[in-house]
């Protein structure tokens, strides 16, 4: 069998967003998946300084009618001002959720995921779409800060600051 270069995206990057974009664009399940939503949903990432995130960070997608209109990174005003939901927690709680090894709604009723924004009502009527949102996040390999080497770890905390400087997150 031949290998094939598999590229890694790092976790709550512009390259990570910019490739998920590509992927939702490129197929079409995902605009009938969510067709019934029309929101602007946004993550928080809570700082993890160990994990090259000094301090919260925030991404999200705005949807219409399952049209992807927006996947980026917002501003602390921005997301307050957009946001139909704010979901915040740890990058630890975040990674599991995506590993797969935690389910959405567990963590959200055990409060390992709070709601910052939004009807709590609202959000559980949306829980039965989150093992489809994580299968369309997870689409390329992601590399999250405590799998990177203290080289790596030290490359993305410089790119982090850098990308957030430049775009005001």
């Amino acid at each position: 069998m031949e290998a094939r270069e598999m590229t890694i995206y790092q976790y709550c990057t512009p390259e990570w967003l910019e490739e998920l974009e590509k992927v939702y664009q490129s197929d079409s399940k995902y605009q009938e998946h969510f067709k019934k939503l029309s929101m602007v949903l946004c993550f928080r990432v809570q700082a993890e300084p160990t994990w090259g995130i000094g301090r919260d960070i925030i991404f999200g997608t705005s949807l219409d009618a399952g049209q992807l209109k927006k996947l980026r990174f917002y501003s602390e005003e921005d997301a307050k001002k957009e946001a139909t939901f704010i979901l915040a927690a740890t990058p630890q709680n975040w990674k599991n959720l995506l590993r797969k090894k935690t389910k959405f709604v567990t963590e959200f009723m055990l409060g390992k995921i709070k709601l910052e924004q939004g009807s709590k009502v609202a959000i559980l009527k949306l829980a039965p779409l989150s093992d489809k949102l994580i299968d369309f996040m997870t689409q390329r390999e992601i590399q999250f800060p405590d799998e990177m080497s203290p080289d790596e770890l030290v490359a993305y905390r410089a790119h982090m600051e850098e990308f957030r400087t430049q775009s005001g997150v």
